[in-house]
């Protein structure tokens, strides 16, 4: 598998925990310079404490301007490489209880977030000869799951989107992917755990095993693995591979 080519500047956005940190710190690792961006100042320079980033830039993802005025930022430091499209946002409801209002946070957050981030980068990464985006999605952007309708809405955007500028960008040397990643195991999927807990009364170790079922492997996905798929998607090797939505699911998909 070809690396990252030389120090590359790589903006991961909700990069301070979970997927997003781990794949800072695999980025780090590869010898990227990493910004993580978020809206938790605390958690990311945490992260930069630890070695997981070098720089962090606070922004809320649905906020335009804001990630403008950060992306501006971190981009003056040194120009943006690899942009990681990872902030996102999972609430749960029936469809006949999900109002408008609940759509529109899944989609700010989830897509608009990705739309925000992308449109900041992108520009100036035509111009230069390596560029790579990837967005996390989900197995949420490939499938239906019950009770959880806009966040699956806005994960099918965020996969759509990746396929129409894969091609619009097929002539540069920027490639365009998605991570579509199953039920893994972050603070976020703690919610969801927890949230099945109390609404039915399972033990911790049954809602877990809930969740896992849909992995046909039986396990949460580990966040590294995901990681370790957008390394390998960064790296000069991966250049003909654009406009895919690549599965880490143990075989859901």
């Amino acid at each position: 598998m070809s690396g990252l080519p030389h120090s590359p500047h790589a903006l991961v956005t909700g990069g301070g925990r979970g997927i997003g940190r781990a794949i800072a710190a695999a980025l780090v690792e590869a010898g990227a310079t990493v910004t993580v961006l978020g809206r938790n100042a605390a958690t990311l320079e945490e992260a930069v404490s630890a070695g997981a980033a070098h720089f962090a830039a606070v922004a809320d993802v649905s906020d335009e301007t804001s990630m403008k005025v950060a992306i501006a930022e971190a981009s003056a430091r040194k120009p943006i490489d690899i942009l990681i499209a990872n902030a996102g946002s999972a609430e749960s409801a029936p469809f006949s209880k999900s109002d408008s209002a609940l759509f529109a946070r899944m989609l700010d957050v989830n897509f608009m977030g990705v739309v925000h981030a992308v449109s900041a980068v992108l520009p100036g990464m035509k111009d230069r000869p390596y560029g790579r985006i990837v967005a996390i999605a989900s197995t949420a952007g490939l499938k239906g799951y019950a009770y959880v309708s806009a966040y699956t809405a806005a994960k099918h955007a965020v996969v759509g989107l990746v396929r129409s500028l894969a091609i619009e960008t097929a002539g540069s040397n920027v490639t365009v992917n998605a991570v579509c990643p199953g039920f893994t195991d972050t603070d976020l999927v703690a919610g969801s755990i927890e949230n099945i807990m109390k609404k039915t009364g399972r033990s911790r170790e049954q809602a877990i095993a809930e969740l896992a079922k849909h992995n046909p492997q039986g396990r949460l996905i580990s966040p590294r693995e995901v990681a370790d798929t957008v390394l390998w998607l960064c790296g000069e090797g991966a250049g003909a591979i654009t406009g895919q939505a690549i599965a880490v699911a143990g075989g859901e998909i």
